[in-house]
């Protein structure tokens, strides 16, 4: 069974027929996942079916990630913690014919904004998107201020959202984590109103006055710190990865809820000691529900705050691997549809690369169909194994055909190379399996 059928076996959209035509439609953009819609397609009778399949009415986004949450939560099942990622991204469409598009950041751009929440274990093994929102900003008019919903809204709901699955899922501890943006009071309360189903933990960017008069910082900064740890920050945005080490402090406070009441959090801040001249100390401030009353307590928050680069991730394939700006559709709902599509694939590039280093041995077959591994092993001219050969192996095989060297001290292979190489691969099982079907005929 192909990934496709085992992501979408639950998809129900009502017939058959389109129920099939998702499945198909999900492997070939996952063969080529930078090619447009007619390039993943293999002729013309499947690029048309695949544009009616986007513009049926009774196809949309909810059906189609609804299918891919409910195979996710499999997985979540499967964990005692797991930390739902939300974040915002906008996707750019400037210059494109396409009705439903709003303002980004600059009033003149177009494009939507998407809010998704990609669950991922401590490990940072990625389990699937469980919920996603997407929207485009009403235009200004004047000076009023801009009309529509409210994008903090979005935080609050994801929540509540994860709130639901941690209530479905009573076994699996679920951590919600935001940057700064998720740093509302209204995010805060509603997890206290619903009892706290599911911990929180935000990056923190008000320095809020408390009840006391002083304020929040100082007040955690003139803490003793329970200790320090030591991580290797990676590299990103202009920065080389190198070794950090932060002290560490928390302290339980409580903040006025503006209901005529108090509530309480912890708040942990970690600082950077003896940073390297002419690099930026690294300081984070977080709040969680949680009490942190010891050095791993907070080290463990500290690790799974941490794991919030892997949305980065995401994005960073979502639109550089899978190309999601460049789609040229005529409205925002046949988008969205293509984008609830590309979301399982971007999320399935990059639980293969976390598979390949967290579980390397893992067979390749539960992944991987055997004209695909077999065919990693053909074009980088190695001998095909008789049995099904170890998952890393094949991906590092895969990665090379996008660009991997596969040197001694080149480490794993990042998901650019591995997006890369899956297209390879796809041509060349496409041509062998013709070959094989015109050899037969």
């Amino acid at each position: 069974m192909s990934w496709a059928k085992q992501e979408f076996e639950t998809i129900e959209l009502g017939d058959a027929r389109l129920n099939q035509r998702a499945v198909l439609l999900a492997e070939r953009l996952g063969q080529k996942p930078g090619a447009s819609i007619p390039g993943a397609c293999e002729n013309w009778a499947e690029t048309a079916a695949a544009y009616r399949f986007l513009r049926n009415e009774q196809v949309g986004w909810e059906e189609v990630l609804s299918a891919h949450a409910q195979a996710s939560q499999a997985r979540i099942r499967e964990h005692a913690v797991v930390l739902c990622i939300q974040d915002t991204t906008e996707l750019d469409y400037n210059g494109q014919a396409m009705s439903g598009l709003g303002p980004l950041s600059f009033e003149a751009q177009r494009g939507l904004y998407l809010h998704p929440t990609y669950v991922v274990s401590p490990e940072r093994e990625p389990l699937g998107v469980t919920n996603a929102w997407t929207w485009a900003r009403e235009f200004k008019q004047g000076d009023a201020p801009r009309g529509g919903v409210l994008e903090s809204v979005r935080w609050v709901e994801s929540y509540e959202r994860i709130a639901e699955q941690a209530r479905a899922l009573p076994e699996t501890r679920h951590v919600c984590i935001g940057d700064r943006e998720s740093d509302m009071l209204s995010l805060l309360v509603k997890a206290r109103d619903l009892g706290y189903p599911a911990d929180y933990l935000v990056r923190c960017q008000h320095n809020r006055v408390l009840p006391e008069g002083d304020k929040l910082w100082e007040r955690v900064m003139a803490c003793t710190p329970l200790g320090s740890v030591r991580f290797e920050l990676p590299a990103g945005r202009g920065r080389k990865a190198r070794p950090v080490e932060q002290a560490l402090r928390a302290e339980r406070i409580e903040l006025a809820d503006r209901q005529g009441g108090t509530l309480e959090v912890t708040c942990l801040i970690a600082t950077e000691i003896n940073a390297p001249a002419g690099s930026k100390p690294v300081c984070w401030r977080l709040l969680t529900n949680r009490a942190v009353p010891t050095l791993a307590a907070a080290v463990e928050l500290l690790d799974w705050y941490r794991a919030r680069w892997e949305i980065e991730l995401f994005f960073l394939v979502l639109k550089e691997g899978c190309r999601v700006e460049r789609l040229q559709l005529a409205d925002t709902d046949r988008l969205q549809t293509a984008l609830a599509l590309y979301m399982v694939i971007a999320w399935r590039i990059n639980r293969l690369m976390r598979l390949g280093r967290t579980l390397p041995d893992l067979p390749a077959d539960l992944v991987f169909e055997a004209d695909e591994w077999r065919a990693a092993f053909i074009l980088n001219k190695k001998p095909v194994p008789k049995t099904v050969p170890p998952l890393n192996t094949v991906l590092r095989l895969v990665a090379q055909r996008g660009g991997f060297l596969a040197r001694r001290h080149d480490g794993e292979p990042g998901a650019k190379t591995i997006w890369l190489g899956l297209q390879e691969i796809a041509v060349f099982v496409e041509g062998a399996r013709y070959a094989r079907q015109f050899g037969e005929a």
